[in-house]
């Protein structure tokens, strides 16, 4: 089976048409299979001090566990274990962390070579069915970041795809990285052309940013602005208007003086112009 994102779902795992009458819940699947690995093999995952959540510490179940097989619901798991664990080096895991922290550093001055270090330390993993891990989750953000800066919009957006869904089961979706991941995420579906989806990412991005920063916070009609800016490529040539003027007011209210006033002005203008140029007549907004 393999892991999908659903819009009225989520995270589920599914399989070929006929396998099952529906996916089944992912997040329901890994609690259930983290809890049986606290029980019996503790031992594998890493001491943080702390107590390790189920779907944290299902993340090493490859190193003990041989299959999973589940019946008609998502709690009723069958598990293989492995005759010998899976030894994973800490050698190794210490090289990746050090490669995505080098990457981190370089990220700017030499994205080619960034780029090498993270294709490395993602060695193995697939984005479109890999679960999710802080350090790939970390790793994809940047790689993601670095495709999209250089031109590579589908690998930045199977990345993006992967840091968002990676960064939102670790911490939640209005944590700091699951935010940023989000963005990369809308950003690279804009810029490859998949502009009903980057306007639906943008809209959640907003909302989140609404609840975290506050709905006057300056991240917070930033993304209203682009969320207009994107919704006049599609077409919507009043809806984007409207919602860029309003912005504009409200930004100019709220952070009096601030740079980003100018440029929102400067799109409404191009805005306008483009309308009435397609004969959408209409009165420009200040």
């Amino acid at each position: 089976m393999t892991q999908a994102e659903l819009p009225d779902a989520g995270q589920v795992y599914q399989c070929q048409p006929g396998c099952r009458p529906r996916p089944l819940d992912a997040a329901a699947v890994a609690d259930t299979v983290g809890r049986a690995i606290l029980r019996h093999a503790v031992r594998i995952v890493p001491a943080t001090g702390a107590p390790t959540p189920p779907h944290l510490a299902a993340i090493h179940a490859h190193r003990v566990l041989a299959r999973v097989t589940v019946g008609t619901i998502a709690s009723d798991v069958t598990l293989t274990w492995r005759a010998t664990p899976m030894i994973e080096s800490d050698r190794f895991e210490a090289e990746r962390v050090q490669r995505v922290a080098t990457a981190r550093h370089l990220a700017l001055n030499d994205p080619l070579r960034a780029r090498q270090l993270l294709h490395d330390s993602l060695t193995g993993v697939d984005p479109a069915t890999a679960p999710a891990h802080p350090l790939h989750a970390e790793a994809a953000i940047l790689l993601a970041d670095l495709q999209l800066r250089l031109g590579h919009l589908a690998d930045a957006v199977a990345w993006a795809t992967y840091a968002h869904h990676s960064t939102g089961h670790l911490h939640g979706p209005t944590h700091p990285r699951g935010l940023h991941a989000l963005h990369l995420l809308a950003a690279a579906h804009r810029r490859a052309g998949h502009l009903q989806r980057s306007y639906h990412l943008y809209r959640q991005l907003a909302d989140h940013l609404t609840t975290t920063d506050g709905p006057h916070a300056h991240r917070t009609l930033a993304t209203h602005a682009t969320t207009a800016l994107v919704l006049h490529a599609l077409g919507h040539c009043q809806a984007a208007r409207t919602l860029l003027a309003d912005t504009i007011a409200t930004h100019r209210r709220e952070h009096p003086g601030h740079p980003a006033t100018a440029r929102m002005t400067q799109h409404l203008a191009r805005i306008w112009r483009d309308c009435a140029g397609k004969g959408h007549h209409h009165h420009q907004d200040t």
